[in-house]
């Protein structure tokens, strides 16, 4: 099986390259030109995606080629007192070269939209709000010229005192979307509420692929033994991966266009501590990682496993380093390139 590594958004080595740099409301309502305000958040939002390209070039660098953008491009791009405001017309040769820079080099690139993006909300205007963030994040790859292969990742939401009706209610908000956003979109279970069983169970009756989380997973299981986990839900899991792709070749040759293979993705990250083991720590252990990639070796030909550490590109080149000092014990494990393993 074949691991590729990646990271979220922001780089610890590289300078001054910060790709999520913003302006607060508070700081564009104190402007008294309007207009001078958005060009300023256009200015902005340039500049983070110029940052982006040189990310990528850096991941490129470092034979990376898994990688999850910042939300943040674009400055305020959903806040409602700049309804109206398309900022995309100003940034479409930066889109463009990103998305051609990520084709060239056969990355795979994604978004997680931030936890205000709840689609099992009862309140309308939040459910009016999240399908506006999707609206922006699908915008954000369509402007890129990436297909239906690059994914927003996204969790069930919140129980709101009932986890079964909020997952029914899911379900039917998510279903009422129209293709172009539900084709885009992966579902993760999360630490305190969807476990894995519960949002396999709606990926799969939403049909779209089921991102596993193995550090939400550890601290909210729900009952789920380490062979329920891989004899039983883990198989389930890939063939969400296994459907999508067969979707996304079906679209592709209906278009003559040839689709990428996706293989599964998974998150990957430590507990900060035993007093605070929901939030992620700066480095991933090493060990308990190779204990689930072992255990599943035999299921898939490859898996793409995205770090969430909190010293992002550091982390991934840490554990890289001990993957080899691994590998040179003998320990049953391949480094082949600077980002990936074979076990």
């Amino acid at each position: 099986m074949i691991v590729r590594f990646g990271f979220v958004a922001m780089s610890m080595l590289l300078e001054n390259a910060s790709p999520s740099k913003t302006m607060t409301f508070a700081s564009f309502s104190k402007l008294e030109d309007r207009e001078a305000g958005i060009r300023k958040l256009e200015r902005i939002a340039e500049e983070n995606l110029n940052n982006t390209l040189r990310m990528l070039k850096h991941c490129r660098g470092n034979g990376i080629q898994v990688y999850r953008f910042s939300s943040k491009l674009i400055p305020l791009a959903t806040h409602d007192a700049l309804a109206g405001w398309d900022p995309f017309p100003a940034l479409a040769d930066k889109f463009a070269e990103i998305g051609a820079f990520v084709r060239d080099n056969n990355m795979r690139v994604s978004f997680h939209p931030d936890h205000f993006c709840v689609l099992s909300t009862p309140r309308p205007e939040v459910l009016a709000k999240s399908r506006e963030d999707l609206h922006y994040h699908v915008r954000m790859l369509e402007a890129m010229g990436l297909n239906e292969a690059f994914k927003n990742n996204i969790h069930v939401g919140g129980a709101y005192g009932d986890k079964e009706v909020s997952g029914a209610r899911f379900i039917q908000q998510f279903s009422e979307m129209e293709a172009r956003y539900r084709n885009r979109i992966t579902l993760e279970n999360d630490d305190k509420t969807f476990n894995v069983r519960e949002t396999l169970g709606i990926a799969e009756a939403v049909g779209v692929p089921m991102v596993l989380d193995i550090h939400h997973h550890a601290v909210n299981d729900g009952g789920e033994s380490d062979s329920s986990l891989y004899g039983g839900l883990w198989p389930r899991i890939v063939r969400t991966w296994e459907q999508e792709n067969m979707r996304l070749a079906e679209a592709g040759a209906n278009v003559g266009q040839a689709v990428t293979w996706l293989p599964p993705k998974i998150h990957a990250s430590s507990p900060k501590s035993l007093t605070d083991p929901r939030s992620h720590a700066d480095y991933v252990e090493t060990g308990p990682l190779l204990q689930f990639l072992r255990a599943i070796s035999g299921s898939v030909a490859a898996i793409d496993c995205m770090l969430e550490a909190k010293r992002k590109d550091d982390s991934l080149l840490r554990l890289m380093d001990e993957l080899r000092e691994l590998e040179a014990r003998g320990e049953g494990l391949r480094v082949i390139s600077e980002s990936a393993i074979e076990l």
